[in-house]
């Protein structure tokens, strides 16, 4: 059984950092000293990290509508069902329960995927276990795709819900 941490936290203590709105009125030492209030090893720990922007009036009255519940619900489960064929004669159940040793044995990654991530690693000053979970959902993305190999856009994606100012 997995347990799931879902957080919020301002940008900045005015909450405008970065809004293409309104003017954060924090100076750049507290902004910078607000968001090293996280420690880099729980930011180690956590999977995902979204930035959700302003959002229109415009976008939120759209008539358009996304990729309905259903099919993506359809697509988790088939994920899901590719993860335990995965590891089936193993303990494991899902691909945010493997150790280092398993990333090795079950994330194949293609060349130019490596190649991301080694920029990524040099670039970003990321640490082993950001490393790690970087590939897990990398392999995450792959099996939401019905892919055997992590390829390039997947670590791409995996990369980006890095949290953007808080890296290092």
């Amino acid at each position: 059984m997995h347990s799931t941490l879902v957080g919020a936290m301002n940008p900045c203590p005015c909450g405008y950092y970065g809004d293409p709105f309104r003017q954060c009125t924090c100076p750049p030492s507290l902004v910078s000293r607000y968001q090293k209030r996280i420690s880099g090893s729980f930011i180690d720990r956590v999977d995902i990290f979204i930035e959700v922007p302003h959002i229109d009036y415009e976008k939120l009255a759209d008539d358009r509508l996304g990729e309905t519940s259903d099919r993506v619900q359809a697509r988790v489960n088939a994920a899901r069902s590719r993860q335990l064929n995965r590891f089936q004669g193993t303990k494991l159940t899902c691909n945010a329960e493997m150790t280092p040793t398993e990333v090795r044995e079950f994330c194949q990654v293609e060349e130019s995927a490596q190649s991301l991530l080694k920029a990524a690693m040099k670039q970003l000053y990321l640490s082993a276990r950001a490393f790690h979970r970087i590939l897990k959902l990398a392999r995450t993305i792959a099996d939401l795709e019905n892919g055997d190999i992590i390829k390039a856009q997947h670590v791409a994606e995996a990369v980006q819900y890095r949290p953007r100012s808080l890296l290092t």
